[in-house]
């Protein structure tokens, strides 16, 4: 089946978010914020896209939504981050509702409508494993029989790392073992259903569709920083954090094709550099 693995950055949606803004024009200023924008770039370049660039199944589509109103030095950053990844695409869209404009990329995205395919949410501040796709491939053969029987099918691998910038070390790790943590997350989508896995919380998919959870191996990196759409409210978690050891190093290198150099320069502040005026 064809797999897509879908990935917003800086999209000004109207709604999907947790932190509430008055306008389109107000939720801009926020997302394009020079040091905001910096951080993502980080994240982007050292955490996000050495696992996907050394995934083990290179059969796969990574579509990247953002808006037209990304201002143009931006872009061109983009472009060139993307540039040796062939499965790359970036797609540029108007701000408009969150659910909608997902769905529409992604089923845009697939190349035979009526042909089942598999989805996968992923943030541009995370990373996934260098198996994932291959295993996720696996993971729908294996559940052929549900797989064919149903319109949606949830996959998700609970097991992973969470990490964060230190001020005593170059990173600070913990293993997180969440389920429906939306990291590590795919549907099985049947031909012929509109539906995408963007329709859905990634914390209630198992309310509307039979769920497979596999926690056998770390599937995931999950970042903590300040702009954490889901840190923004009050009640969110406070994982024990702790200095990374060699068995953690090896299994970033191992698991996810990263070194320590690579994470600490995720999270390392950078100097911004404001765009002199929006595409």
């Amino acid at each position: 089946m064809q797999t897509i693995v879908f990935c917003r950055f800086s999209y000004p949606a109207e709604g999907g978010f947790q932190v509430e803004h008055d306008s389109i024009a107000d939720r801009q200023a926020f997302l394009y914020a020079p040091d905001r924008m910096e951080q993502r770039f980080a994240l982007f370049e050292h955490l996000c896209l050495p696992g996907l660039k050394a995934q083990t199944d290179p059969d796969f589509d990574f579509v990247v939504l953002v808006g037209t109103c990304l201002p143009a030095p931006y872009l061109s950053r983009l472009k060139a981050l993307m540039a040796d990844m062939p499965q790359g695409r970036i797609i540029a869209r108007d701000p408009a509702p969150h659910r909608q404009i997902c769905q529409s990329v992604l089923n845009a995205a697939r190349k035979h409508i009526n042909q089942p395919c598999l989805q996968v949410r992923h943030d541009d501040d995370d990373a996934l494993s260098v198996d994932f796709i291959a295993r996720l491939r696996k993971a729908a053969t294996d559940c052929a029989a549900l797989v064919l029987s149903n319109k949606l099918v949830g996959f998700d691998w609970n097991r992973g790392y969470t990490i964060c910038r230190s001020d005593l070390h170059p990173f600070e790790i913990t293993e997180t073992v969440n389920p429906y943590l939306g990291v590590a997350q795919a549907l099985a989508v049947q031909g012929g259903v509109r539906q995408s896995l963007m329709n859905f919380a990634h914390s209630r998919i198992n309310r509307f569709m039979p769920t497979f959870t596999f926690t056998d191996a770390p599937m995931y990196l999950r970042s903590h920083h300040g702009s954490n759409d889901s840190r923004q409210k009050p009640k969110v978690d406070h994982p024990d954090f702790h200095a990374p050891t060699v068995e953690h190093i090896e299994t970033l290198n191992r698991r996810f094709a990263l070194t320590a150099d690579a994470v600490e320069s995720a999270f390392a502040p950078a100097a911004s550099t404001a765009p002199h005026a929006a595409g």
